[in-house]
């Protein structure tokens, strides 16, 4: 992915923070245009390149009204795949994502004979560091660009003792998978955590919620069994340590608010808006 896509992503976060602030004033193409300084032409453009619809259409995916049909669309994580009547293209974009626990002696000993590749990559929503082993992903987080630095020196002294090698062109096959599914083939993703019982249980919950649905705090309170326990279930989607492919985007406040992400709420809206605008076009 080109880094004018990173590029253009910094636009329509912006552009969306704007449109989340001002929707029910149903801004027009020049209003938004203005507030992020480009022609109308050339937003209307840049934002169909980039999501697919034009920008009055992606406003609906901002309503709380509409997340909250989504979210009492059904009451079951498993049901809602099937009610959704997802078509074998869309399917496509549902990662099979499997959870391994990695053992507590090998995160003790910083990894110690494990060989980590590295790189950093442009996305459809900014920069992200993605590590990998032999056995899969180890971590993934959005970053700004000056924060690279700081972002390799807290993952090599959590893995002081790997051999971590920069090879940007094997991670970036793990990007295409990620954010281009349908150009790859169609392999189940392995991420490696480390957790308690509770918060892996949170995690594989969030993994099981389909490509462009959103569920309630409460609802994966009750899906793991632990109903009532909101705020343990929130702590535990705070931790996640592999954004985005364990999806705690996905989940929100059951008023339809997107609550707080630790990559800006903004950007919780966008990766909400443009999974469900993707699984609508492909649909």
């Amino acid at each position: 992915m080109s880094k004018d896509l990173t590029v253009n992503y910094y636009r329509i976060e912006k552009a969306i923070g704007y449109l989340t602030a001002n929707f029910r004033a149903q801004p027009d193409l020049g209003e938004i245009a203005e507030k992020i300084n480009v022609s109308p032409f050339h937003f209307q453009r840049m934002f169909l390149d980039w999501v697919g619809l034009t920008p009055k259409k992606f406003i609906q995916y901002l309503t709380l009204e509409h997340l909250k049909k989504q979210i009492y669309a059904t009451q079951n994580v498993i049901e809602a795949a099937d009610i959704a009547g997802l078509s074998s293209q869309s399917r496509v974009y549902d990662l099979f994502v499997n959870i391994e626990g990695v053992s507590p002696q090998q995160f003790k000993s910083s990894g110690v004979g494990l060989e980590i590749f590295y790189g950093y990559h442009a996305t459809p929503f900014g920069m992200c560091f993605i590590a990998v082993t032999e056995r899969g992903v180890c971590d993934f987080h959005f970053i700004d660009e000056d924060a690279q630095r700081n972002e390799f020196t807290n993952f090599s002294q959590k893995w002081q003792f790997a051999s971590l090698v920069h090879r940007p062109d094997l991670t970036q096959t793990y990007i295409q998978k990620i954010f281009k599914p349908e150009a790859t083939n169609h392999q189940k993703l392995n991420l490696l955590v480390q957790g308690t019982e509770f918060q892996i249980k949170v995690w594989q919950a969030l993994v099981s919620i389909p490509f462009g649905n959103v569920r309630s705090y409460e609802q994966i309170s009750a899906t793991i069994g632990h109903t009532g326990s909101v705020r343990a279930v929130a702590s535990a989607a705070g931790k996640n340590p592999i954004s985005y492919l364990i999806p705690c985007h996905r989940i929100i406040c059951k008023s339809g608010e997107v609550g707080n992400f630790s990559y800006g709420k903004v950007r919780k809206q966008a990766l909400i808006a443009w999974e469900m605008a993707t699984r609508e076009i492909i649909g």
